[in-house]
């Protein structure tokens, strides 16, 4: 019975370095470079009006509840790789965030926002919500400690690039500025209601009328982010993006918004994307994780050009 047992988990620790632990970076600090899972957790910032704080945030596994996972060394590489970069004579530290703590008000098992007996409005606040809350508390402290507001600037990939998007739709001068990657974090619509095939409205009217409880908190999400009058934030999306990848033109709606499609498949420049893992590493199969490739380190310079653009 032991060596029954002992196969599969050694076999799932191979296959899922995240679950050995190898990879995984579980808690909030400024990431080093070259990256690794140890962070600087001291909130510290020597000479602060002479750094760019950047701000990461993670991506998440479900939509609004609590979860204890934070990011892997392949999802931040590239943001990391920023580290110590110079933008009019400031150097940049990253922020790693950590907020999958939160969950949303709306979780029991019987009412919770995917249960079928959902059906609206959602009471009280949702994950995403609560995490916004939480970039704005964090901004403040780096403004307590001497960082200037122009200075700090938010990113984030998936749910934490929608996080982004929402962050400066309710607070449009938190900080210098934004940077969203593959805003998603409703599943993978895009591939499941057959955008390519059926078009963006008429796979948003499947996924309503399936999921009536969820379409309706991201469309409330999207049309709160469409009313800001100005939005100067850099914004990426792939079309091959499995979650929303079909289903972001509405961003192109934004007044301010630099939108910057990759369009090359799983190219930049004709360089195939992999993700550096500690032991190993895998090739991009979809949009989604563009920017964990290494080769998403070609818009580094976009990046960097658009913080001396804010700061």
């Amino acid at each position: 019975m032991k060596k029954v047992l002992l196969v599969p988990i050694i076999y799932l620790l191979t296959i899922f370095p995240v679950l050995a632990g190898s990879d995984s970076i579980k808690k909030s600090g400024f990431l080093t470079n070259p990256i690794s899972t140890s962070l600087n957790e001291t909130f510290e910032v020597n000479d602060p009006k002479n750094k760019i704080i950047l701000i990461f945030n993670h991506g998440q596994t479900s939509n609004d509840s609590k979860k204890s996972e934070c990011t892997w060394i392949g999802n931040a590489r590239n943001i990391a790789s920023l580290v110590g970069e110079e933008v009019k004579g400031k150097k940049i530290m990253v922020y790693n965030y950590c907020t999958n703590h939160f969950a949303g008000d709306q979780q029991s098992e019987q009412y919770g926002l995917w249960s079928k007996k959902y059906t609206g409005p959602y009471k009280g606040k949702h994950k995403l919500d609560k995490r916004v809350d939480a970039n704005v508390e964090l901004i403040e402290k780096f403004v307590e400690i001497g960082v200037p507001r122009k200075q700090i600037i938010v990113s984030g990939h998936s749910c934490g690039g929608l996080v982004t998007l929402m962050l400066f739709a309710k607070h449009p001068d938190i900080a210098g500025g934004g940077i969203s990657q593959m805003q998603a974090c409703f599943g993978k619509l895009s591939r499941q209601y057959k955008a390519k095939k059926v078009g963006a409205e008429a796979a948003m009217e499947k996924f309503k009328n399936k999921k009536p409880g969820p379409a309706k908190v991201r469309q409330n999400q999207i049309d709160n982010i469409k009313k800001s009058k100005n939005l100067p934030l850099l914004v990426f999306t792939h079309p091959k993006d499995p979650y929303e990848g079909l289903l972001s033109d509405w961003i192109d709606e934004i007044p301010g918004v630099k939108r910057i499609i990759i369009s090359e498949d799983y190219k930049i420049k004709g360089k195939k994307c992999v993700i550096q893992h500690p032991n190993k590493s895998t090739p991009v199969k979809d949009g989604h994780r563009m920017n964990h490739g290494t080769c998403f380190q070609y818009y580094n310079s976009t990046i960097l050009e658009y913080i001396g653009s804010r700061i």
